[in-house]
């Protein structure tokens, strides 16, 4: 019938059923819209309504200006995510009860406005028909011109809004194009603190809440980061007249390394290299290249070639300055990548010498002199610094630590503390927390704990205890163990078994005209004298020391979980009375120590591993985990002398045996 017509041969609209079938799809619409709105009760409907007809608005105009008031997340409008907000799912500074407060008032002024337009209008009547229809002629021809107007409006406001639009995308694609790092983020950053700004307006008359400690830790380093990426939009300046000329060469060479493909990139600028010698910006990327091609094939030889390369741009004519600065920085970084400290040093000397208003280049001059154990020229380039720059918190830390080396522990404090509070970039370092907490634990200020804990809480400590700096994650810790748990039995069996002939070959050492025990020289004694001989360091054997102890090293042989420490030693202690050991922790997590009862007082002598204290038995073998805090009291009245053996972590892996660096 639909197609040929009804019964009178006239074509319908539509059949009986399918208006049927629309007029409950638009009927069920209306009913859950509108139990919604009511249910949720989001809009006064019936004051709405009533406004409507006595200040003769458009209905669709009032429900689009009462409902812009609900935009609880600050966009402009009122949508799903202003739905959530006010149903509770996300949490704004405002409250549902705020936000329908507002809107009464809002109500309210609007209904007062109305009221006084009502009375000028009533004045009015007292004027003559034609005075009436005149005005109301005008009027009508004002309402059609702003309504004219307000479309115009709409009309440009959408066309900037698509001009916006088009920007923007110009401007990712652009950014896109040059390789740019992080200005998404940085207009995500952007937008979340227009969003923040206009939740504040909206909200402005709502007490803040006190942010959470998460919180802050949390906001924090955003917005740092965010002004930290403000400050280097400058782009360093790598380019000379020159190669400003060359420039579409160069951006095509430097896209092919971006892109990873190191090989042809390197080809590229060597092309360059070759056409224009001349050309800074086409050596450094050819050091770049070279510089990425050898973390690639992992090769010392290719990394050479690089810091030779980055060593040749700053001798060429007519460099910028920020290229040089580039240069220079990474060949030293590369140079101490290396093991070439000396090297990079010089390399250090020529950034300064080249800039002499950059204490940043003098505070990398410093780490170089620390490197290689000069902490005299360290110290003087750090007061530099300083003097130049009082409140460099990277000078502070580094200075700190030179006078706790120097044993000026309380001169050490001030500097260590106020270089960790400034939160400067190099400053958040966990030998920096270490040796804060060490200098006020020695000082007697139980202030120690906390920057542990501080340092615990940043991720540079395992526990407040357990402060060790060079550590394989996952590995079970505990103070203390027993033979069973490290798996080592038999090497405590034979320790045990063997004691007194190890005893005896220590002793012989003793009493030898010719010492060959050594003061202990790590600065961790408070006072008295604690001496040691030792037989295997960091996994090697003393051969000369073993010819005295023949017997001791013999039998150890055949533990290589022992002599294959590599991150320990093996060696005879010696502590005579009156000594005392400054609370301190072990370097690393990758080993536990044993030590051998030889000659022990009967009382006076004990130590603490964390916050258990225990005593040493002739013959007996006591097993802790040296990465834990401990400290040993020598109160006796003759000497104490024990046997040290290191061990690997049990849970360690034959490879990482293997392949961890010494220390």
């Amino acid at each position: 019938e639909t197609k040929h017509g009804g019964k009178n041969g006239k074509k319908e609209g539509l059949s009986g059923s399918s208006f049927f079938t629309w007029f409950m799809v638009i009927a069920l619409l209306g009913v859950w819209t509108s139990v919604a709105v009511v249910w949720f009760e989001l809009v006064d409907y019936e004051e709405v309504l009533a406004k409507a007809k006595d200040f003769r608005y458009n209905l669709s105009e009032v429900l689009q200006g009462k409902l812009g008031i609900y935009d609880a997340d600050g966009d402009g409008d009122f949508d799903v995510e202003d739905a959530k907000v006010l149903l509770g799912k996300y949490k704004y500074s405002c409250s549902i009860r705020q936000v329908k407060e507002a809107i009464k008032e809002s109500l309210k002024k609007l209904r007062e406005k109305e009221e006084n337009e009502e009375e000028k209008k009533k004045t009015r009547k007292g004027k003559d028909a034609t005075d009436r229809k005149d005005k109301k002629a005008v009027d009508m021809n004002k309402l059609k011109k702003d309504s004219d107007k307000a479309k115009r409006d709409r009309g440009k406001e959408k066309g900037q809004d698509k001009s916006i639009k088009s920007k923007e995308t110009t401007k990712k694609s652009a950014s896109e194009k040059d390789g740019t790092v992080g200005k998404d983020k940085e207009t995500k950053k952007i937008t979340r603190k227009k969003r923040n700004k206009q939740e504040f307006l909206f909200c402005q008359s709502v007490p803040a809440q006190p942010t959470s400690p998460e919180s802050e830790e949390t906001d924090q380093p955003a917005e740092k980061s965010y002004d930290e990426s403000a400050k280097k939009k400058k782009k360093p300046k790598l380019l000379n007249k020159f190669d400003k000329t060359i420039k579409a060469e160069l951006d095509a060479a430097e896209k092919l390394r971006k892109k990873g493909k190191v090989e042809e990139a390197l080809r590229a600028f060597e092309a360059l290299v070759n056409q224009y010698p001349q050309s800074p910006r086409a050596r450094y990327g050819k050091a770049q290249s070279e510089d990425d091609l050898a973390e690639k094939m992992r090769s010392n030889e290719m990394l050479q070639q690089a810091i030779n390369t980055y060593d040749e741009v700053v001798s060429l004519p007519n460099v910028p300055s920020d290229l040089i600065k580039l240069s220079l920085k990474r060949e030293a970084d590369r140079q101490q990548f290396l093991g070439r400290m000396r090297g990079s040093l010089v390399t250090l000397q020529k950034l300064v010498q080249l800039f002499p208003g950059e204490t940043s280049f003098k505070n990398d001059l410093g780490v170089g002199y620390l490197l290689i154990g000069d902490n005299s020229n360290a110290k003087k380039v750090y007061e530099e610094v300083l003097s130049l720059a009082p409140d460099d918190g990277f000078a502070k830390v580094h200075y700190g630590f030179i006078l706790k080396a120097e044993n000026k522990i309380a001169e050490s404090i001030p500097y260590l503390q106020e270089g960790l509070e400034s939160g400067d970039p190099g400053t958040d370092d966990g030998r920096f927390y270490f040796h804060l907490g060490d200098a006020l634990q020695r000082m007697g200020d139980k202030e120690a704990y906390k920057w542990y804990e501080l340092g615990y809480q940043r991720g540079h400590f395992a526990s407040v205890w357990q402060r060790s700096l060079y550590n394989v994650k996952g590995l079970k810790a505990q103070p203390w163990w027993t033979a069973r748990e490290t798996g080592y039995t038999e090497l405590v069996k034979s320790l045990e078994k063997n004691w007194k002939l190890i005893r005896d070959e220590g002793l012989s050492v003793m009493d030898k005209k010719r010492s060959l025990f050594l003061p202990e020289d790590e600065n961790l004694r408070e006072k008295g004298d604690w001496s040691q001989f030792t037989l295997w360091q960091q996994g090697r054997k003393n051969e000369n020391s073993c010819k005295s102890v023949p017997k001791t090293c013999a039998l150890l042989e055949r533990f290589p979980e022992a002599t294959g420490c590599r991150r320990g030693q093996i060696k005879y202690s010696i502590m005579h009375p009156g000594t005392h050991v400054w609370p301190h922790t072990g370097p690393t997590n990758c080993r536990l120590r044993m030590h051998l009862g030889l000659v022990i007082p009967k009382e006076g002598c004990r130590i603490r591993c964390a916050q258990e204290n225990r005593d040493w038995e002739e013959g007996k073998v006591l097993i802790f985990d040296d990465s834990f805090e401990h400290e040993v009291w020598q109160d006796a009245e003759s000497y104490r002398l024990i046997f040290i053996v290191d061990v690997w972590h049990p849970e360690l892996t034959a490879q990482q045996r293997r392949t961890l660096p010494a220390i």
